[in-house]
């Protein structure tokens, strides 16, 4: 029978691939490769040790299905003695223990009398996998040099390590790519002062933030459109134990159902038409930090017990894989719908609910705190002038009164677009950097029905009112001429004026009230709003 005499020389190429640039499935198929070509070997496997399996990375000699099995130690002795032992094993023609590649071997449905050899891999002591090989002749590893094995071993557990520390970098970086890339911006400046404000229910709502900031529990944020609910969620996240760890942004109104589930779970490669790659999902991209479930009323049906799922065993199955992967996520989520109403529909699971509800934080709307609003402006003006580079801006007394007296039903959203365009119609009057006034009639459109038991403004109030477009000097040959409306109270003048504008674009945009209300620069649903108190009468789309 046939012997080798194996030298130093033929673990050179192993040697020199821990240092090449290869990936993870390469370095293993090299190195199983100049084992073959060192030993005389029919069958020879690579695993790594995960838990108490060992994982096949790179096989010859073997059908290829073996790739896709897990081999449990407690289920294949010799497997378990090779783990066990500190040096090569080595096992009898007759060893009366079943091989665990039986039926696997090409061409050979059946392994009865055979050479099987087997080496512990092992990194400081710590066993990280197994090198089998195995010949169909008896006898063929018999005069194999121990001390090769033995240094044979020790490269492979070096080059089974390299790779693992080399994949779990690739992992991190692209684990870190792609949270830079699903970072939302950072809203505590670019839209602060949702929190500024000296009433009792702010105060209430700071006082709720902070207690439950530093727990673990889910949280879900409700209220009106534009009341400061992504504000509310960044507040608690930046006080949260897992503030230095990103917040993952995922807008549930805006994931059509036939992607939801790829999109926050993932999907494997081939999973469907177009998936050229894998996939991670929001999940996965947010473990170890904070996931960010806005509008996730809108969540459609079929995803919701995967979300569930997810929320109670810390568990997610991305699309077309067969295992699932563990993920430590806490999830912040918030809407504006009545999810109550929205269970007892039938849109909404009720587990699910009862699972984001385990602390509720209502952000109440603008005209339950009308006090704030000064302090609002003022807020929002300064990070205007900022922005415009103009000098100090105040508002007329008259300004400020108006913009009290509005029921918001836009709430702060809707007030900082309001400000925001006064502000620059005021600026457009004087010399850069000069002191800026904003006035009445800079306010424009958007102006709602005065707040309950709110006084309206006196009829002795005047008002000329500007067209929406901020480069037009006069008004449109069918909105009511700006002389027109001196001597009226402010509030019909304004209704008179919004009224015209949106049957405008109404008209301009055949009847689409979602066009309409990109077109004048508003929320669909505040539109309708509005359009509704003005008597116009809409249907919502």
């Amino acid at each position: 029978m046939s012997t080798t005499n194996p030298t130093l020389d033929d673990l050179l190429p192993i040697a020199l691939d821990m240092t090449a640039s290869l990936t993870a499935e390469d370095r293993s198929k090299r190195l199983v490769d100049a084992v073959r070509r060192a030993l005389p070997c029919d069958a020879v496997v690579l695993l790594r040790l995960e838990g108490d399996a060992l994982v096949p990375l790179a096989a010859h000699g073997l059908s290829p299905d073996v790739l896709g099995r897990r081999f449990l130690r407690a289920e294949h002795p010799r497997l378990d003695a090779i783990c066990r032992g500190t040096e090569p094993t080595s096992f009898a023609a007759e060893s009366p223990l079943p091989d665990p590649y039986d039926g696997l071997v090409e061409g050979h449905p059946h392994l009865d009398v055979h050479a099987c050899l087997g080496c512990p891999l092992r990194v400081e002591g710590a066993l990280v996998g197994v090198l089998t090989m195995d010949a169909l002749a008896p006898g063929r590893f018999d005069g194999v040099d121990r001390r090769f094995l033995v240094h044979l071993a020790a490269l492979a557990a070096a080059a089974l390590r390299t790779s693992d520390l080399i994949e779990a970098l690739e992992r991190h970086a692209r684990h870190q790519g792609l949270v830079a890339e699903d970072l939302v911006r950072d809203a505590l400046d670019r839209r602060g002062g949702y929190l500024i404000g000296k009433s009792a229910c702010i105060a209430e709502l700071r006082r709720e933030v902070e207690l439950v900031a530093a727990s673990e529990f889910p949280v879900l944020v409700t209220g009106e459109t534009g009341v400061g609910k992504e504000l509310v969620v960044r507040t608690l996240h930046q006080a949260s134990r897992r503030a230095k760890a990103p917040l993952v942004y995922v807008n549930c109104a805006a994931l059509p159902e036939s992607i939801a589930e790829s999109e926050l779970f993932g999907h494997a490669k081939g999973a469907f038409t177009g998936a050229d790659a894998a996939r991670p999902g929001k999940f996965r991209v947010a473990d170890g930090a904070t996931l960010f479930l806005d509008e996730v009323g809108e969540l459609p049906l079929g995803v919701q017990p995967k979300l569930l799922r997810a929320l109670q065993e810390g568990e997610v199955q991305p699309v077309g894989a067969d295992r699932t992967a563990r993920v430590d996520v806490r999830v912040l989520a918030a809407t504006n719908r009545d999810l109550e109403a929205e269970v007892r529909a039938g849109r909404f699971r009720a587990d699910l609910f009862h699972r984001l509800d385990v602390v509720r934080i209502r952000v109440p709307p603008l005209r339950e705190h009308l006090e704030d609003v000064p302090l609002l402006v003022g807020h929002v003006s300064d990070r205007v002038r900022r922005r415009l580079g103009s000098g100090p801006i105040h508002g007329e007394a008259a300004a400020l009164e108006a913009l009290s007296r509005s029921d918001w039903p836009g709430n702060v959203r809707e007030l900082e677009n309001v400000v925001s365009r006064a502000v620059l119609r005021a600026s457009a009057r004087v010399e850069r950097g000069e002191r800026v006034l904003v006035r009445v009639e800079d306010l424009g459109l958007a102006l709602g029905e005065p707040a309950p038991g709110a006084a309206r403004p006196s009829s002795s109030a005047h008002s000329t009112a500007s067209a929406p477009s901020l480069s037009s000097a006069r008004a449109a040959p069918d909105e009511p001429d700006a002389t027109e409306l001196r001597g009226r109270a402010l509030r019909d003048a304004v209704d008179d004026f919004q009224r015209a504008v949106i049957q405008k674009e109404l008209l301009r945009a055949g009847g689409n009230w979602a066009a309409t209300a990109r077109a004048l620069g508003m929320d669909r649903s505040n539109l309708h709003h509005v359009a509704k108190r003005l008597g116009l009468g809409t249907t919502k789309e």
